[in-house]
């Protein structure tokens, strides 16, 4: 079947490959590209595609490249291949997984739960992942221990911390504030003696060229992009920016990739700019070579330049400040992963106060960078560790965070002081309390990390399953990590309960080396989906007959609806649950409803909507109007209501450019969103994509409209087709 408006398209292809001798396709060298050649290939030459010949063509052929560039695209056009059958299969697999759960799965939730519902094969595991983690933090309870440091100073400046380390050989173990006292009281006004001091050098080696999922993590790290952002601004560096003299140049390589190869020409290059640069003593004896993961497609090489010449700054201004923050993290990462490693110096001080009643011991680490290598251009950031953090955890953190700095120079056996502080208690010792913190909300980059190391969808998936679950309300950002929506939670619970098979993680990790057997041509994809199929169908014939939300019957409340004075009941809707006056089926109906929350006694107290005041006033009365929420989401009413109940749908900033109207969002009788005119169906300008409030640069077109695709995500485009203007 062909995509709508896409016939016209697909017709010129046709006709352009019978008057050609070779029709060479270039989709992206991944799954998703390979069954796009395919597809193509078959309404070209059906017949040599079909049958024995198993995607052999004499006519049609493929061709692959990982970076749009000129000699990438004339080496690739040498030696031609043909279209990989087993790459085929396995997105056709993938494809075929996805939709029975996609199709069988939401409708079933749409029955139990609520209509607009999806589940998702990878999608529904994601968000167990995050309700999980919510329910280990609920059941955390906080365990009190206190640390002490003491301001030291010895001969030479400057004066530097030590932490309480160990009690009479022990590990250092408080837990109360009078045991803490008593330490600080027994080493107060001591001298202390430098007892032991331990230097070791420690190598460290620099970190493999970027992978998907890693410049996904490291974009969110250190430049806040979400994982759509990222690969959108990829995508586009990838199909080329206009870059002065040299024209419109594809920057990176193939950004959707799980494998740390690169190519000789590309190692030797960065080489010989690291040379330049640095210096030889930057350079390892020969190129790094890093280990990938089994399940990679090693015919992929690692996110990098096309060129390592192409330094961020040279290109600096032809970028706009997200396209050259991305290229320059990239860059940075790919010189540095071809560089020496660092060599540094650890110091590790124990100080020991003078004729105390117990042995205290206080330890202090300090870190030397005796040579940069790697370091001089990139250092890979972290983030908080998934587990909950206990004393031990967060001790080790701790030291880990202090061992970056830098000592004095001292002697064993020196004498050191103890040096006052502005608000210390006891002069030159801190007792502080802390308190052992839950496990952190995943973020986007701990999410992927999570997914990944659990083998949890491939590179090409992780930008759209965190987008999906934010787009379904099922999370929602809570200091910018994610936390599961009341929708979510219900959700998850009933599928938990009526799919333990298919959410569960293991088995998902196990369905994806499965795709990947057939990738490798040793497992058949009809196998595949039968091994997913047969445990599927099982448990939807049990969710069937599960009670859900939808099933469930709540008592009415001891409220009474402030219109019609009937006692108002739970139900449940998009947004999660609400009250509702049981007399909307009455005739004349009540369809009062309220907002409401559980207190923890399981009182419910009534949250007041919270209309919001606007510039606009109401054509029928003059009243102000405010944006309220509907059913179909918000819209502008009168202020005056009941006596007006004036309405309009919120003007989206664009301009008709039929009759000079506002555009605004509609629904369709299906209930599909559209945007139109506010004089519709009088006016009859319609779109399907949102319109943006912004002008074509190109063109001069006066507004935008958003695009979306699951592998690129959101970007903007003009509707003019013949300007082309995409960013």
């Amino acid at each position: 079947m062909t995509i709508k408006g896409k016939a016209q398209v697909l017709a010129e292809i046709k006709k352009k490959a019978k008057e050609a001798d070779k029709v060479y396709l270039a989709p992206d060298p991944d799954r998703e590209g390979e069954a796009i050649a395919w597809h193509i290939a078959q309404e070209i030459d059906g017949k040599s595609i079909d049958g024995e010949a198993k995607g052999k063509s004499r006519k049609v052929l493929r061709v692959l490249f990982n970076e749009i560039t000129e000699s990438a695209i004339k080496r690739a056009l040498q030696s031609p291949g043909q279209i990989d059958m087993n790459l085929v299969n396995a997105q056709q697999a993938r494809r075929v997984l996805d939709r029975i759960v996609g199709y069988q799965g939401s409708q079933l939730l749409w029955k139990k739960v609520r209509r607009g519902l999806s589940m998702g094969r990878v999608q529904s595991v994601a968000v167990k992942l995050i309700c999980e983690r919510e329910r280990e933090r609920e059941a955390f309870r906080p365990e009190e221990y206190w640390t002490i440091t003491a301001t030291l100073a010895g001969k030479h400046p400057p004066p530097f911390e030590a932490k309480l380390h160990s009690v009479n050989g022990r590990e250092a173990d408080i837990s109360t504030a009078p045991e803490a006292e008593r330490i600080v009281a027994a080493v107060r006004g001591k001298t202390f003696i430098v007892q032991a001091i331990e230097r070791k050098e420690k190598k460290r080696n620099p970190v493999a060229p970027f992978i998907t999922s890693r410049l996904q993590q490291d974009a969110a790290r250190k430049l806040r992009f979400s994982p759509k952002k990222t690969m959108t601004l990829a995508q586009q560096l990838y199909e080329g920016m206009d870059i002065g003299k040299e024209g419109p140049v594809g920057l990176i390589t193939y950004m959707r990739t799980d494998s740390t190869r690169i190519a000789r020409e590309a190692a030797e290059e960065a080489r010989q700019v690291i040379r330049e640069r640095f210096g030889n003593q930057y350079l390892p004896a020969t190129p790094n070579v890093f280990k990938t993961q089994k399940a990679a497609q090693e015919a992929h090489e690692a996110i990098r330049p096309t060129g390592a010449h192409r330094d961020p700054e040279s290109i600096r201004p032809y970028l706009d400040r997200d396209h050259y923050q991305l290229y320059k993290l990239i860059w940075t990462r790919f010189l540095a992963s071809q560089m020496a490693p660092a060599l540094l110096e650890v110091t590790r001080v124990d100080c020991v106060p003078e004729r105390p009643a117990d042995a205290y011991v206080f330890r202090a680490t300090g870190t030397v960078v005796k040579f940069a290598g790697h370091l001089a251009v990139y250092q890979e950031s972290k983030d908080a560790e998934l587990a909950a953090q206990t004393r031990k955890a967060e001790r080790a953190t701790e030291e880990e965070d202090e061992a970056e700095r830098q000592l004095p120079v001292l002697t064993e056996g020196e004498r050191l002081r103890l040096v006052a502080q502005e608000g210390q208690a006891a002069p030159g010792l801190t007792p502080k309390q802390h308190f052992t913190q839950p496990p952190p909300r995943y973020n986007e980059a701990l999410l992927i990390k999570e997914l990944e190391e659990k083998g949890i969808g491939r590179p090409s998936t992780y930008a759209s399953i965190t987008s999906t679950i934010q787009e379904r309300r099922y999370v929602e950002r809570v200091d910018g990590r994610f936390a599961p929506t009341e929708t979510g939670i219900t959700v998850n619970d009933f599928l938990v309960k009526g799919f333990p098979d298919i959410l569960d993680v293991d088995f998902t990790s196990l369905m994806e080396k499965e795709l990947d057997e057939v990738e490798e041509g040793e497992k058949q994809w009809v196998a595949a989906v039968r091994d997913f199929y047969l445990p599927f169908s099982k448990d939807m014939e049990k969710a069937k007959d599960l009670p859900g939300p939808k099933d469930t019957v709540h008592p009415p409340t001891n409220i009474p609806c402030e219109k019609c004075g009937r006692m108002m009941e739970i139900k449940w809707g998009r947004n999660g649950k609400f009250l509702a006056c049981p007399g909307y089926k009455e005739d004349p109906p009540c369809k009062n409803t309220q907002n409401f929350e559980k207190l923890p006694d399981g009182t419910i107290k009534i949250v007041a909507k919270q209309d919001v005041a606007t510039d606009e006033k109401c054509e029928k009365c003059g009243s102000p109007m405010v944006i309220k929420s509907g059913r179909f989401g918000k819209f502008l009413a009168c202020s005056a209501y009941p006596t007006c109940k004036s309405t309009k749908p919120i003007p989206l900033g664009v301009k008709c450019p039929k009759d000079g109207g506002d555009l605004t969002q509609k629904r369709s009788k299906k209930g599909r969103t559209f945007y139109a005119c506010t004089n519709y169906p009088k006016c009859d300008f319609a779109l399907w994509d949102r319109p943006v409030a912004k002008p074509c640069p190109q063109c001069r077109a006066p507004f935008l409209v958003e695009k979306y695709s699951k592998q690129t995500g959101t970007s903007l485009v003009c509707r003019n087709d013949e300007c082309g203007y995409k960013e």
